[in-house]
């Protein structure tokens, strides 16, 4: 039976310059699904930021990305096409510093692989922020993990998030790395649901935000039973579940 966890923070900017963020991870299958169902997910979650896995890279991908954003009450931050695949949106709260799509090595027979990356500011706080979708193959999947830290550690900016589909469990190599040099925020403060994969039947765990160690962790999961998300909604979206971690980022 779905249970209604309790209830997140609501974003804000607090006396001190901080900020509550909340920021979505979520795989939208190139929208070959129910993107009105999609749309209704994302714009329950709140969020200020959601890192897009799957975004469409093809025919028109500007365009139907910037109607989903809309759709969401959000706008197209960066990613997409070029950065093959991953994406970033956010809500007008967030004022943009910089943006860059990253393209990682291509190994001969695989799918290309990318980074979207974006340094925002909420209130007086800086985050980087990075979307990435892992490889299917291992050996590949755990360098991509290695790159995912040295280009987050090279943003210049003390706070940061990561959000994607890790394409591993959380036993495994690349998302042990990934868990080692950043907080899992799941693991860290563990909120509504765990598993993200499938949503007709969660079993696994491969899609996840982490955050750098001075990030405060206020809540983290699979926003099942959160106000506005239907189940119905979830299982039509896209086949992956989003992940929606609430995040206070210090000031400075």
């Amino acid at each position: 039976m779905e249970t209604t966890p309790p209830p997140l923070p609501n974003s804000t900017t607090e006396a001190d310059g901080s900020a509550v963020v909340r920021v979505l991870s979520y795989n939208v299958r190139s929208l070959r699904d129910d993107t009105g169902a999609l749309a209704r997910v994302i714009s329950a979650c709140a969020p200020d930021l959601v890192l897009v896995q799957e975004a469409p890279r093809f025919f028109r991908w500007r365009k139907k990305l910037a109607r989903l954003a809309g759709a969401a009450g959000l706008v197209v931050l960066s990613g997409g096409g070029t950065a093959a695949g991953p994406a970033l949106l956010c809500s007008l709260r967030a004022t943009v510093e910089r943006t860059e799509d990253v393209l990682l090595p291509l190994t001969p027979g695989l799918h290309r692989r990318g980074l979207a990356t974006a340094v925002v500011r909420f209130g007086g706080a800086r985050l980087g922020v990075v979307s990435c979708h892992l490889s299917l193959q291992k050996d590949e999947r755990y360098e991509q993990a290695g790159m995912v830290l040295d280009r987050l550690a090279g943003m210049g900016v003390e706070h940061g998030v990561v959000g994607g589909d890790i394409n591993e469990r959380p036993d495994d190599r690349a998302f042990r790395r990934l868990a080692a040099g950043l907080q899992d925020c799941w693991a860290t403060a563990p909120w509504g649901g765990e598993f993200t994969s499938t949503p007709a039947g969660p079993h696994q765990r491969i899609d996840a935000v982490f955050a750098t160690k001075g990030v405060e962790v206020l809540g983290c999961g699979v926003p099942l039973g959160h106000p506005g998300v239907s189940a119905d909604d979830l299982r039509a979206a896209t086949d992956h579940l989003p992940v929606l971690a609430v995040l206070r980022v210090p000031a400075g």
